[in-house]
Protein backbone atom coordinates (compact mmCIF):
# COMPACT_ATOMS: atom_id res chain seq x y z
CA UNK A 1 0.00 0.00 0.00
CA UNK A 2 1.35 3.05 -0.79
CA UNK A 3 2.14 6.17 1.76
CA UNK A 4 -0.80 8.57 0.79
CA UNK A 5 -3.46 5.68 1.24
CA UNK A 6 -2.28 4.30 4.01
CA UNK A 7 -2.32 7.83 5.59
CA UNK A 8 -5.46 8.39 4.36
CA UNK A 9 -6.99 5.00 5.31
CA UNK A 10 -5.16 5.58 9.46
CA UNK A 11 -6.47 9.25 9.64
CA UNK A 12 -10.29 7.48 8.50
CA UNK A 13 -9.75 4.86 10.99
CA UNK A 14 -8.34 6.66 13.93
CA UNK A 15 -10.93 10.26 13.84
CA UNK A 16 -13.83 10.53 15.86
CA UNK A 17 -16.66 12.74 15.50
CA UNK A 18 -17.29 15.62 17.81
CA UNK A 19 -18.20 19.07 18.02
CA UNK A 20 -16.72 22.30 17.85
CA UNK A 21 -17.11 25.26 20.27
CA UNK A 22 -20.30 26.45 18.37
CA UNK A 23 -21.94 23.08 18.51
CA UNK A 24 -21.47 21.59 14.51
CA UNK A 25 -20.33 18.33 14.16
CA UNK A 26 -16.81 17.93 12.58
CA UNK A 27 -14.26 15.68 12.54
CA UNK A 28 -11.30 15.41 15.24
CA UNK A 29 -7.94 14.12 15.33
CA UNK A 30 -5.94 14.04 18.94
CA UNK A 31 -2.17 13.69 19.15
CA UNK A 32 -1.22 10.22 20.13
CA UNK A 33 -3.01 9.39 16.88
CA UNK A 34 -1.05 11.56 14.68
CA UNK A 35 1.96 10.03 16.17
CA UNK A 36 0.76 6.87 16.00
CA UNK A 37 0.09 7.29 11.91
CA UNK A 38 3.26 9.23 11.86
CA UNK A 39 5.12 5.57 13.55
CA UNK A 40 3.76 3.98 11.19
CA UNK A 41 4.40 5.77 7.80
CA UNK A 42 7.34 7.68 8.37
CA UNK A 43 5.99 10.36 7.76
CA UNK A 44 6.88 13.63 9.83
CA UNK A 45 4.35 14.81 12.40
CA UNK A 46 3.64 18.53 10.57
CA UNK A 47 2.93 16.70 7.08
CA UNK A 48 0.83 14.51 8.79
CA UNK A 49 -1.43 17.26 10.45
CA UNK A 50 -1.34 18.60 6.74
CA UNK A 51 -3.34 15.45 5.58
CA UNK A 52 -5.50 15.69 8.24
CA UNK A 53 -6.66 19.14 7.76
CA UNK A 54 -6.88 18.42 3.78
CA UNK A 55 -9.39 15.37 4.30
CA UNK A 56 -11.33 18.35 6.83
CA UNK A 57 -10.17 16.17 10.09
CA UNK A 58 -8.99 18.79 12.63
CA UNK A 59 -6.01 17.96 14.93
CA UNK A 60 -7.38 19.31 18.33
CA UNK A 61 -4.54 21.05 19.21
CA UNK A 62 -5.23 23.27 16.27
CA UNK A 63 -9.42 23.40 17.30
CA UNK A 64 -9.44 26.93 18.61
CA UNK A 65 -7.26 28.41 15.63
CA UNK A 66 -9.94 27.01 13.01
CA UNK A 67 -13.01 29.51 13.88
CA UNK A 68 -10.58 32.37 12.68
CA UNK A 69 -8.45 31.08 10.13
CA UNK A 70 -10.26 28.31 8.62
CA UNK A 71 -8.62 25.14 7.34
CA UNK A 72 -6.90 26.76 4.14
CA UNK A 73 -5.60 29.11 6.53
CA UNK A 74 -4.02 26.66 9.18
CA UNK A 75 -2.65 24.55 6.55
CA UNK A 76 -0.95 27.94 5.05
CA UNK A 77 0.64 28.06 8.78
CA UNK A 78 1.99 24.41 8.72
CA UNK A 79 3.29 24.88 5.45
CA UNK A 80 4.76 28.12 6.33
CA UNK A 81 8.52 29.53 7.50
CA UNK A 82 9.11 32.48 10.27
CA UNK A 83 12.22 33.98 11.00
CA UNK A 84 12.41 35.35 14.44
CA UNK A 85 15.31 38.30 14.71
CA UNK A 86 15.89 38.58 18.27
CA UNK A 87 14.99 36.12 21.05
CA UNK A 88 14.62 38.03 23.98
CA UNK A 89 11.16 39.79 24.92
CA UNK A 90 8.91 40.64 22.07
CA UNK A 91 11.23 37.42 20.50
CA UNK A 92 10.54 35.09 23.31
CA UNK A 93 6.70 35.81 22.92
CA UNK A 94 6.62 35.95 19.45
CA UNK A 95 8.31 32.87 18.84
CA UNK A 96 5.86 31.11 22.12
CA UNK A 97 2.87 32.52 19.98
CA UNK A 98 3.97 31.41 16.48
CA UNK A 99 4.38 27.82 17.60
CA UNK A 100 1.16 27.68 19.20
CA UNK A 101 -0.27 28.76 15.84
CA UNK A 102 1.40 26.29 14.23
CA UNK A 103 3.59 27.68 11.67
CA UNK A 104 5.31 25.15 10.33
CA UNK A 105 9.12 26.48 10.54
CA UNK A 106 10.88 29.05 12.87
CA UNK A 107 14.30 30.23 12.46
CA UNK A 108 15.60 32.11 15.39
CA UNK A 109 18.34 34.50 15.14
CA UNK A 110 20.22 35.34 18.56
CA UNK A 111 23.98 35.19 19.45
CA UNK A 112 22.98 36.14 23.15
CA UNK A 113 22.84 34.27 26.60
CA UNK A 114 20.39 34.73 29.34
CA UNK A 115 21.35 37.22 31.95
CA UNK A 116 19.37 38.22 35.25
CA UNK A 117 17.97 41.30 33.78
CA UNK A 118 16.23 39.28 31.11
CA UNK A 119 13.99 37.54 33.86
CA UNK A 120 11.72 40.04 34.17
CA UNK A 121 10.37 40.19 30.94
CA UNK A 122 12.05 37.53 28.52
CA UNK A 123 8.87 34.66 28.56
CA UNK A 124 11.21 31.77 27.39
CA UNK A 125 13.87 32.87 30.71
CA UNK A 126 13.84 31.04 33.54
CA UNK A 127 16.32 31.11 36.46
CA UNK A 128 17.87 27.33 35.43
CA UNK A 129 18.25 29.15 31.68
CA UNK A 130 20.47 32.00 32.92
CA UNK A 131 23.83 31.89 30.90
CA UNK A 132 22.44 29.45 28.12
CA UNK A 133 22.19 30.03 24.50
CA UNK A 134 18.95 32.12 23.88
CA UNK A 135 18.10 29.80 20.73
CA UNK A 136 19.33 26.78 22.47
CA UNK A 137 16.55 27.51 24.87
CA UNK A 138 14.04 28.52 22.19
CA UNK A 139 14.18 25.79 20.45
CA UNK A 140 14.13 22.94 23.35
CA UNK A 141 10.76 25.21 24.17
CA UNK A 142 9.38 25.17 20.74
CA UNK A 143 9.73 21.43 20.63
CA UNK A 144 7.59 21.37 24.10
CA UNK A 145 5.27 23.39 23.07
CA UNK A 146 4.24 22.34 19.44
CA UNK A 147 6.55 19.04 18.43
CA UNK A 148 5.48 19.47 14.60
CA UNK A 149 7.51 22.97 14.50
CA UNK A 150 10.72 22.44 12.84
CA UNK A 151 13.45 24.72 14.74
CA UNK A 152 16.06 26.60 12.96
CA UNK A 153 18.56 27.80 16.05
CA UNK A 154 21.08 30.39 14.59
CA UNK A 155 23.63 31.77 17.46
CA UNK A 156 25.04 34.49 15.39
CA UNK A 157 25.01 38.08 15.48
CA UNK A 158 23.31 40.01 12.37
CA UNK A 159 25.07 41.41 10.07
CA UNK A 160 25.73 42.60 6.18
CA UNK A 161 27.69 39.24 5.47
CA UNK A 162 24.90 37.13 6.80
CA UNK A 163 21.51 38.87 6.94
CA UNK A 164 20.13 37.55 3.43
CA UNK A 165 21.22 33.96 3.74
CA UNK A 166 19.83 33.68 7.63
CA UNK A 167 16.19 35.22 6.59
CA UNK A 168 16.30 33.81 2.77
CA UNK A 169 13.26 31.23 2.24
CA UNK A 170 11.16 33.04 5.24
CA UNK A 171 7.69 33.94 4.41
CA UNK A 172 7.83 36.66 6.46
CA UNK A 173 10.37 38.13 8.97
CA UNK A 174 9.70 39.62 12.91
CA UNK A 175 11.48 41.69 14.65
CA UNK A 176 12.73 41.13 18.18
CA UNK A 177 15.51 43.58 17.87
CA UNK A 178 16.68 46.01 20.20
CA UNK A 179 19.14 48.09 17.68
CA UNK A 180 18.50 50.68 15.57
CA UNK A 181 21.13 49.44 12.83
CA UNK A 182 20.34 45.86 13.04
CA UNK A 183 16.79 46.50 12.33
CA UNK A 184 17.44 48.84 9.40
CA UNK A 185 19.61 45.99 8.11
CA UNK A 186 16.84 43.36 8.63
CA UNK A 187 14.52 45.60 6.93
CA UNK A 188 16.39 46.62 3.83
CA UNK A 189 17.33 42.77 3.44
CA UNK A 190 13.57 41.89 3.21
CA UNK A 191 13.28 44.30 0.93
CA UNK A 192 15.41 43.29 -1.58
CA UNK A 193 14.37 39.36 -0.93
CA UNK A 194 10.66 40.65 -1.21
CA UNK A 195 9.50 39.40 2.31
CA UNK A 196 7.36 41.26 4.62
CA UNK A 197 8.88 42.60 7.66
CA UNK A 198 6.78 43.05 11.11
CA UNK A 199 8.19 45.36 12.62
CA UNK A 200 7.85 46.22 16.72
CA UNK A 201 9.94 48.53 19.15
CA UNK A 202 8.82 48.70 22.71
CA UNK A 203 10.12 51.89 25.15
CA UNK A 204 8.53 51.57 28.95
CA UNK A 205 4.71 52.05 28.89
CA UNK A 206 4.52 52.39 25.10
CA UNK A 207 5.25 50.73 22.09
CA UNK A 208 5.24 50.53 17.83
CA UNK A 209 4.21 48.31 15.26
CA UNK A 210 3.47 48.11 11.30
CA UNK A 211 4.42 45.97 8.48
CA UNK A 212 6.69 46.35 6.05
CA UNK A 213 5.93 44.94 2.11
CA UNK A 214 8.50 44.74 -0.08
CA UNK A 215 8.31 48.28 -2.04
CA UNK A 216 6.26 49.77 1.16
CA UNK A 217 7.11 53.11 3.39
CA UNK A 218 9.96 51.84 5.99
CA UNK A 219 11.52 52.61 8.80
CA UNK A 220 13.64 55.58 7.29
CA UNK A 221 10.25 56.66 7.48
CA UNK A 222 9.71 57.06 11.08
CA UNK A 223 13.00 58.05 12.24
CA UNK A 224 14.42 60.25 9.71
CA UNK A 225 17.25 59.90 7.18
CA UNK A 226 19.76 60.88 10.25
CA UNK A 227 18.84 58.45 12.49
CA UNK A 228 22.17 57.38 14.93
CA UNK A 229 22.53 53.88 13.30
CA UNK A 230 24.67 53.28 16.57
CA UNK A 231 21.79 53.76 18.96
CA UNK A 232 19.88 51.35 21.17
CA UNK A 233 16.27 51.30 21.24
CA UNK A 234 14.75 53.86 23.80
CA UNK A 235 13.69 50.62 26.43
CA UNK A 236 17.57 51.09 27.84
CA UNK A 237 16.17 54.65 29.35
CA UNK A 238 12.92 54.17 29.78
CA UNK A 239 12.94 50.30 30.97
CA UNK A 240 11.13 46.93 29.43
CA UNK A 241 8.29 46.04 31.98
CA UNK A 242 7.24 42.68 31.29
CA UNK A 243 3.60 43.88 29.49
CA UNK A 244 4.93 45.63 27.39
CA UNK A 245 6.71 43.80 25.12
CA UNK A 246 4.36 40.74 25.36
CA UNK A 247 1.49 42.98 23.87
CA UNK A 248 3.37 44.44 21.43
CA UNK A 249 5.12 40.96 20.19
CA UNK A 250 1.32 39.87 20.13
CA UNK A 251 0.26 42.12 17.84
CA UNK A 252 3.45 41.16 15.54
CA UNK A 253 2.19 37.78 15.34
CA UNK A 254 -1.35 38.78 14.42
CA UNK A 255 0.35 40.44 11.72
CA UNK A 256 2.34 37.34 10.77
CA UNK A 257 -0.92 35.47 10.51
CA UNK A 258 -2.49 37.65 8.49
CA UNK A 259 0.37 37.47 6.12
CA UNK A 260 0.91 34.42 5.96
CA UNK A 261 -3.24 33.55 5.72
CA UNK A 262 -4.21 36.19 3.34
CA UNK A 263 -7.04 36.75 5.97
CA UNK A 264 -7.20 40.65 6.92
CA UNK A 265 -5.38 43.76 6.46
CA UNK A 266 -1.36 44.06 7.56
CA UNK A 267 -0.81 47.32 9.34
CA UNK A 268 1.08 48.89 6.30
CA UNK A 269 2.29 52.57 5.43
CA UNK A 270 1.07 53.54 8.82
CA UNK A 271 2.82 53.43 12.25
CA UNK A 272 0.40 52.28 15.23
CA UNK A 273 1.72 53.97 18.58
CA UNK A 274 0.63 52.91 21.69
CA UNK A 275 0.47 55.01 25.07
CA UNK A 276 -0.18 52.35 27.24
CA UNK A 277 0.42 54.72 30.01
CA UNK A 278 -2.54 56.65 28.66
CA UNK A 279 -4.69 54.36 27.34
CA UNK A 280 -4.22 55.76 24.02
CA UNK A 281 -3.25 54.16 20.30
CA UNK A 282 -2.27 56.62 17.31
CA UNK A 283 -2.17 56.01 13.57
CA UNK A 284 0.62 57.84 11.92
CA UNK A 285 1.09 58.21 8.21
CA UNK A 286 4.27 57.53 6.87
CA UNK A 287 5.84 60.22 4.06
CA UNK A 288 9.27 58.92 3.16
CA UNK A 289 10.17 56.06 0.57
CA UNK A 290 11.49 52.41 1.09
CA UNK A 291 14.16 51.83 2.86
CA UNK A 292 17.61 51.30 1.54
CA UNK A 293 18.96 47.60 0.79
CA UNK A 294 21.38 45.88 2.05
Amino acid sequence: MDTLKQTTNLISELCVIGKDPGGRKIRTICLSDIRAICAKTNLLQGEVEIACLEREVIPLRYMRNIGTVGIAGQIKLLSSSAAVCGAGGLGGTIIELLARQGVGRLVIIDNGRFVENNLNRQIIATESDLRRSKVKVAAERVSRINSSVKVTPVNRFLEASNVRELIAGADVVLDGLDSLATRLLVAGACNKLKIPFVHGAIAGFSGQLMTVCPGDKGLSAIYGPDMDKGAYGLETLTGNPPATPAIIAAWEVQEAVKIITGIGTPIRNRLLFLDFAEGSLEEIPLQQGPDGIS
